[in-house]
């Protein structure tokens, strides 16, 4: 049996698999609720709706992002309380009952209650994936203490996996097959349902803070003792920007402006972050973490500025390899750079950095559909002159417009986190010098 170094009899290597399916059930739920985005907003929202359905759907996807910044700052503080297998259970079953949720959301009579139960469902989701992030972290950290970014990145790595897959049962079931949006959204159950099953059988670790002897008070406290703490929170805002909104956004915008389904997109990025993320301890090793985010900001910035211009599958496709070596490292990295320099917040602390993340997409997205909403209109010449337009070149064209102007609005982020990233590596170069400098003894 693959036991933690503490020797408490945990089976390793189970629990590892435990989180990185729960990591793909959440990456799943999210490619195929983006997936069938498209298909929603067509069936639910364009005909009672259509000025501001790209802004509806938008919020619709970003209400998930809600559900799961208020789970993760929730649970993250009382998970030794609760027991991380307890809250992967929760996980496992929100991603069962907030697909079921959606599945009814047309049954519901007018567009209120439509939206409503729309809505409802894709929190319950959030909620899923902030109760995923508030344990497979800090199990995660606690299991691998000296390998936390190569290990965070390896279970972050099945997050693309799941986005991969998922963007494929779309393209298959939703593009070849033709079926329903709601055969896609069915099928997000089922490796849940594997999940709890998996977990059941298994012990859970207490987290890092909480092997170190830290108690709960003083965890709660770390935080707010330590002001270079929460740069972290603020940094993690601006990099799931520049990361998870796009991602949220290429099957609207770029399906009908590349001439290939926006989800692909995704599903190629989602690769290359795949096997990139399996390097990221050997990177950070030669860099250091906040070095990797430093250079990973320039292809990022380019690649999404690429995207807002795409006009063909090549185009869309070079930008996006830029993008995905740009953004592939950013989330996981994050995590394991605060909770190395943290470790006494426990899971409190990883959980603050993520909640920010979640945060950043809940009040980014919308504001994303938004600009998309008045850049079609400004390039339609108004709501009478878009609402009169038929599908053809002329739609197509304002539809690019919109995209364009949607990803430019974010490709400025990386720029920010280039300037950011590159402060805080000199300044910890620095004060390590200085402290390697102050340690040596004076010569005789």
């Amino acid at each position: 049996m693959d036991k933690t170094e503490a020797g408490d009899g945990y089976n390793r290597r189970s629990l590892f698999w435990i989180c990185t399916l729960l990591v793909f059930t959440a990456a799943l739920s999210f490619s195929i609720r983006t997936g069938a985005s498209g298909a929603i907003k067509a069936a639910l929202l364009d005909g009672p709706a259509p000025l501001h359905s790209g802004e509806m759907i938008a919020a619709a996807l970003g209400n998930a992002f809600l559900g799961f910044a208020l789970s993760l700052l929730a649970i993250s503080p009382l998970l030794d309380m609760i027991g991380a297998k307890r809250v992967v259970l929760f996980s496992s079953a929100c991603f069962i009952l907030g697909p079921g949720l959606i599945l009814l959301s047309p049954e519901m009579s007018g567009i209120d209650a439509v939206y409503r139960m729309l809505n409802i469902g894709m929190v319950v989701c959030g909620l899923g994936w902030g109760a995923m992030e508030a344990s497979v972290n800090p199990v995660t950290a606690a299991l691998y203490p000296d390998d936390k970014t190569h290990r965070l990145n390896t279970l972050h790595a099945w997050w693309p996996a799941g986005l991969i897959v998922g963007g494929l049962l779309s393209v298959l079931l939703l593009s070849q097959l033709e079926l329903p949006w709601q055969a896609t959204v069915a099928l997000i159950p089922v490796p849940a349902i594997a999940c709890a099953l998996f977990a059941l059988r298994q012990p859970f670790p207490e987290t890092e803070s909480s092997a170190m002897g830290v108690p709960f008070t003083q965890m709660i406290a770390e935080p707010f003792k330590r002001p270079s703490f929460w740069i972290f929170p603020a940094i993690m805002f601006l990099t799931a920007s520049a990361e998870l909104a796009p991602g949220s956004w290429v099957d609207i915008a770029l399906t009908q402006t590349v001439g290939m389904p926006g989800i692909l997109v995704l599903v190629y990025v989602s690769a290359i972050m795949f096997v990139m993320r399996h390097f990221a301890g050997a990177l950070e090793k030669r860099f250091s973490d906040i070095g990797l985010l430093f250079f990973s900001t320039v292809p990022a910035a380019i690649g999404l500025y690429g995207l807002s211009i795409a006009s063909s599958p090549l185009t869309a496709l070079l930008a996006a390899t830029l993008w995905a070596f740009g953004v592939c490292f950013l989330w996981p990295t994050m995590l394991a750079a605060a909770s190395r320099r943290f470790p006494r917040g426990g899971s409190w602390s990883i959980g603050i950095v993520g909640f920010a993340g979640a945060m950043a997409i809940y009040f980014v997205l919308p504001q994303i559909g938004a600009i998309y909403d008045r850049a079609k209109l400004e390039k339609a010449g108004g709501e009478s002159a878009f609402a009169a337009l038929q599908p053809g070149p002329e739609l197509g064209q304002v539809l690019a417009y919109a995209a364009e102007q949607s990803f430019q609005a974010i490709a400025v982020i990386p720029l920010v986190l280039f300037v950011i990233f590159g402060a805080v590596w000199v300044a910890e170069r620095r004060s390590r010098a200085i402290t390697r400098t102050n340690s040596v003894e004076p010569a005789e």
